[in-house]
């Protein structure tokens, strides 16, 4: 499977892939230590550079298990889409700047990260595609 980003070409390699399954062993998460253990991974993960497709595609599901856990054993209602927001920056050490490129001018941002603004659908998506989360966290019901 190939993947065209820019000028480059990414092939997925499903040896490589099945490789790292057998080494992360991803699976439903049923207890607090399996949820550390997966974040551990996710968050190391997402501070580096360049993933390969294989990596990209495992972070994917590690984010997912993580996420239905979560739902089911934490209580999201008492966040706010600002303050996951403000939590998934300062847990990457995110400035302002890094998310002018993904969610508008300097000037949105900071008023998005004052909360004197709420984000649009669009993005929400954007966020939710940079942090590898569900955009819908960003988003009010």
């Amino acid at each position: 499977m190939t993947k065209r980003t820019g000028k480059t070409t990414l092939t997925f390699d499903s040896d490589r892939y099945s490789s790292l399954l057998s080494q992360y062993q991803p699976r439903i998460i049923k207890n607090e230590e399996e949820n550390e253990t997966f974040l551990e991974i996710v968050e190391n993960w997402l501070s580096r550079n360049n993933l390969t497709p294989e990596e990209d595609t495992l972070l994917e599901l590690l984010v997912k298990l993580i996420e239905d856990y979560e739902e089911n054993h934490y209580q999201l209602n008492a966040s706010t889409p600002h303050s996951r927001l403000l939590h998934l920056m300062d847990a990457r050490s995110l400035e302002l700047a890094d998310l002018v490129g993904i969610i508008g001018t300097v000037e949105t941002v900071t008023e998005i990260v004052n909360g004197q603004l709420e984000l649009s659908k669009k993005q929400a998506e954007a966020l939710g595609k940079f942090f590898h989360v569900n955009p819908g966290l960003f988003l009010f019901d």
